[in-house]
């Protein structure tokens, strides 16, 4: 599963430098596809193609937020998920809308990073 963060985020900005994957962004800031990842283009919903800099609109514009699609429990990177380490309110936590395996896990970081 995607990790969430809740609305208990104070702002101290500790996870998002963590995340290897830049699946987390500061409330009111765009995300991109690209950030912090392999891709240069992306298929989303409805067969589009985009370009993986093309700016998403924040899903927060109060808080911290991590793009689900982007996140992967640091599976490949890490022993657990970074922002839930660092974070001093605990605010950092499974996602229920988002269960995925670790199988699933490590597909989603072939395909962020376009490893072979």
């Amino acid at each position: 599963m995607a990790i969430m963060i809740t609305d208990e985020c104070i702002n101290c900005g500790a996870c998002e430098p963590e995340c290897p994957n830049t699946a987390i962004y500061e409330g009111g800031a765009d995300w991109t596809w690209g950030g912090g990842t392999a891709l240069k283009e992306v298929e989303i919903d409805g067969g589009e193609v985009i370009p993986g800099d093309a700016s998403q609109p924040p899903i927060s514009d109060e808080f911290y937020y991590i793009v689900s699609d982007k996140c992967t429990e640091c599976m490949g990177f890490h022993e657990e998920p970074q922002c839930a380490a660092v974070c001093p309110v605990d605010c950092c936590v499974d996602d229920p809308d988002y269960r995925e395996t670790e199988e699933e896990l490590l597909a989603k970081k072939s395909w962020l990073h376009q490893e072979a």
